[in-house]
């Protein structure tokens, strides 16, 4: 499989006529991580422990949200192999085990705090303007 590098209007993601299957799988686990990466608490998790390995205890803190609640979602980042986890007496810590899906939160999340940011500054009429006409 490569990626498509036609100049079109609008390009295929993956140029692979001679594997359907492959093509399939490889649709199918990508909407599998966007399905896993759908939580705004999973993703402020993600950026928790992003630059370092934390304990659920501070991971709580952070995020601000309930211990149960986020070992939930903990549970799914690991059964997914996006977080690991090692216990260290009756504390456990966790990292980012899947460098790609952390670059892509951060890939996607940079994009619409930029989008974020110049709706911003935009004068307000303009603003209003533009969600008349969407």
């Amino acid at each position: 499989m490569s990626v498509n590098t036609r100049s079109q209007s609008h390009p295929a993601l993956i140029d692979s006529p001679c594997a359907p299957a492959a093509v399939a799988r490889v649709f199918a686990s990508a909407a599998e991580l966007f399905g896993v990466l759908a939580t705004p608490l999973r993703l402020r998790i993600l950026n928790a422990i992003c630059a370092q390995e934390r304990g659920v205890n501070d991971i709580v803190e952070l995020v601000h949200s309930t211990q149960p609640n986020v070992s939930q979602h903990l549970k799914v980042l690991y059964l997914a192999g996006i977080v690991s986890k090692r216990r260290e007496g009756n504390q456990i810590y966790y990292r980012v085990h899947n460098d790609q899906a952390m670059q892509l939160c951060r890939m996607v999340c940079t994009q619409i705090a930029i989008d974020l940011a110049e709706r911003q500054e935009r004068p307000a009429a303009e603003r209003l303007a533009l969600r008349r006409s969407a």
